[in-house]
C-alpha cells in the first residue's frame, strides 16, 4: 500500500474520532468519495492500525444507528419551512 494512502487513512480515522463525524462529513472535508472513506476506515486501517480501526468503527456504528433519526428530523424541518 502506498504511504500517502496509509497517511490518509490515519488522518481520516483521527478526524472521525475527534469530531464524531459521519462518512459523508468526512468525505466532504477531505474532498474524496464516501466509498473511499469507507474503504479506508474498514479495510485499509485494519491492516495499518487495528486499535484505531476499532475506535473508528465504534463512532461509525453510533452514527449508523442514529442515521434514521437525523433523516427524520431533516425531513420534518424541510416540511415545517414549506408551510
Amino acid at each position: 500500500m502506498k504511504s500517502y494512502i496509509e497517511e490518509r487513512a490515519m488522518e481520516i480515522a483521527k478526524y472521525i474520532i475527534d469530531n464524531n463525524a459521519t462518512v459523508r462529513q468526512t468525505a466532504k472535508k477531505f474532498g474524496i468519495s464516501k466509498s473511499t472513506v469507507h474503504k479506508d476506515v474498514t479495510e485499509r486501517l485494519q491492516q495499518i492500525n487495528p486499535s484505531l480501526a476499532t475506535e473508528t468503527r465504534k463512532v461509525l456504528d453510533v452514527n449508523k444507528s442514529e442515521r434514521h433519526i437525523r433523516g427524520g428530523l431533516a425531513t420534518r424541518e424541510k416540511y415545517l419551512h414549506k408551510i
